[in-house]
């Protein structure tokens, strides 16, 4: 069981072609799934529907793109790239334990 997730937190995917992956959670589709989103190949209108086994939470929040989006506001996928790269330039996507676990069985 994960912890309680955010709208505006960034995780990172642990499972399926895209593992290893930052994306920020922009919903929950239900107590089991949330809707993740990248900016990039998953985009704020057809984000990505994944099970919370499936991503680890990071103790970053994005806390601007969080309340415009628990708002309602409309939220650029620029400004999502553009946070998530951030991210990327400290170091924060790097490949964890369980992820290179995984793509070493393969």
């Amino acid at each position: 069981m994960t912890p309680d997730v955010k709208i505006g937190q960034v995780v990172r995917s642990t499972k399926g072609r895209d593992a290893g992956r930052l994306f920020l959670v922009v919903g929950f589709a239900d107590e089991e799934h949330a809707l993740l989103c990248d900016g990039d190949l998953r985009r704020i209108d057809s984000p990505k529907k994944k099970k919370r086994k499936h991503f680890l939470p990071t103790q970053e929040l994005i806390s601007s793109l969080g309340e415009r989006l628990t708002r309602g506001e409309a939220v650029c996928d620029a400004h999502i790239r553009k946070a998530l790269a951030a991210l990327r330039d400290q170091g924060l996507d790097a490949p964890c334990k369980e992820v290179k676990e995984c793509r070493s069985r393969m």
